[in-house]
């Protein structure tokens, strides 16, 4: 599915394709993406542990950054905080 995303510090947008899980807790964006795109990256006060379904530590880092921005889909506008994380 494409939806736009406005990079929230810059105002400058652009499309991208995303995959929509209705069971997640958080929304992830993957680092090359983040990094191709040029989102600012915030860095987080404290890093967090991504832990596997089964409550073990998953394999990869910990999260330490996340991007602001305004999503859009439709006639739907929101501004929300999305994790970077090496998926």
């Amino acid at each position: 599915m494409n939806i736009g995303v406005e990079k929230a510090d810059m105002h400058e947008d652009t499309t991208v394709k995303v995959l929509l899980d209705n069971s997640v807790t958080e929304m992830f964006m993957n680092k090359k993406m983040a990094v191709k795109y040029r989102f600012k990256l915030q860095k987080l006060d404290r890093l967090v542990i991504v832990r596997n379904v089964d409550r073990t530590n998953n394999s990869g880092e910990a999260i330490t950054y996340q991007v602001k921005v305004n999503v859009y889909y439709k006639s739907h506008i929101e501004r929300i905080r999305i994790d970077i994380y090496n998926l």
